[in-house]
């Protein structure tokens, strides 16, 4: 079953991919991020393999597994047959494959139009992130992770799956999507200056090495903020505070040239 963003809207996906439970081997979702996670339920209650075409602005998921970002050299990736197991995400109840987060991250969402993706691609994220980097707000977030709690006063807290997400940024160094674990970490900056210097870090997922960086893992996550903030998941903004994350092992099939990434 062949799925592109132009047949269906994203809350159809995933009742159309139960529908096909029994009658396909697999799912092949042409699209971006963005599609990917709208199917993401339907996956998940089916069982059924996915295959990406990467149609996408960031294509972040590709970029995670390693998937040509041509459609035909992707689409030879689904016929060679190779699945490897990647874990999800969850906040409270809603799956993800790459981040959630809450502060600059919903920001960054907000400002970033469909048209502004289109018109300039990536660098659409790099001008959108240089117009809301003025108004960050450092907000209060307690962060839970087994009996380890950590209070912040952050301009940006994530919680990654996987490796790469918003046009091409890396949760941190060694994050991987078939890890197990969730990394997570909070931008404690004491202004736009410093948050735009971090930038370059942030790409290439070393930003954790910067002292005004607080990182974590582990398997669950409770965020409680001061008050109810917003939370974006894969591009997308699905809940608010006070936030439970979880990691699902191996939730997922997907056809990779490599296991993970």
């Amino acid at each position: 079953m062949v799925v592109r963003p132009d047949c269906a809207s994203p809350d159809a996906l995933p009742p159309l991919i139960r529908q096909a439970k029994g009658m396909v081997d697999c799912i092949v979702v042409g699209g971006g991020d963005g599609t990917l996670n709208a199917a993401l339920p339907g996956l998940r209650d089916t069982g059924l393999p996915l295959g990406i075409i990467p149609l996408g602005t960031a294509n972040d998921l590709a970029r995670t597994l390693a998937l040509p970002l041509d459609i035909d050299k992707a689409a030879g990736v689904i016929a060679a047959g190779n699945l490897c197991k990647v874990d999800l995400g969850e906040v409270n109840g809603h799956p993800f494959f790459n981040v959630a987060s809450i502060g600059f991250g919903v920001d960054l969402t907000r400002a970033l139009t469909r048209d502004a993706k289109l018109r300039w691609g990536t660098l659409g994220y790099l001008i959108a992130a240089l117009r809301v980097i003025r108004r960050a707000q450092p907000f209060h977030a307690t962060i839970r992770i087994g009996d380890i709690v950590r209070r912040s006063k952050t301009v940006h807290l994530a919680v990654g799956n996987g490796r790469h997400y918003g046009g091409g940024m890396t949760v941190s160094e060694d994050a991987r999507i078939d890890d197990s674990r969730l990394d997570v970490y909070s931008l404690e900056v004491p202004n736009a200056f410093a948050l735009i210097k971090m930038l370059p870090s942030m790409k290439t997922g070393t930003h954790g090495r910067w002292a005004e960086v607080e990182t974590m893992a582990g398997q669950e996550v409770t965020v409680e903020t001061s008050r109810p903030r917003s939370v974006n998941a894969d591009g997308e903004i699905v809940t608010r505070t006070p936030a439970h994350f979880r990691v699902l092992p191996g939730a997922v099939q997907i056809y990779a040239p490599i296991a993970g990434g």
